[in-house]
């Protein structure tokens, strides 16, 4: 039952997501962070109340850090398919040729 349990956590943050959903984390949490910091800076000057500025500045960063740690499904949209083992088309048989310092080896 906790072995169950604790699988399906590791699963729920495993952390893979593609290339594409890691370019998007980072324009996210750029364009988050920067829209969040002006924010921050223009009530606080306006209003003069750095107190409020630096909660403002914390609670977006907060925001920023649940909406790009987290693998949500859409970082994961574009898998990558990758080449079988030594650039090949994939081998209908089960058997494998692999070549290591010029030997050649059947697997």
């Amino acid at each position: 039952m906790a072995d169950q349990l604790l699988e399906q956590v590791r699963d729920a943050v495993d952390g893979q997501i593609d290339f594409e959903g890691q370019k998007l984390a980072e324009i996210l949490a750029t364009v988050v962070l920067s829209i969040v910091g002006g924010i921050s800076f223009f009530v606080g000057f306006f209003l003069q109340d750095i107190v409020l500025a630096l909660k403002i500045g914390l609670g977006g960063t907060a925001l920023t850090f649940l909406l790009i740690v987290p693998p949500w499904p859409f970082f994961k949209q574009h898998p990558v398919k990758w080449l079988p083992v030594g650039g090949q088309p994939a081998i209908t048989s089960t058997q494998q040729n692999i070549v290591i310092d010029g030997k050649l080896f059947t697997k």
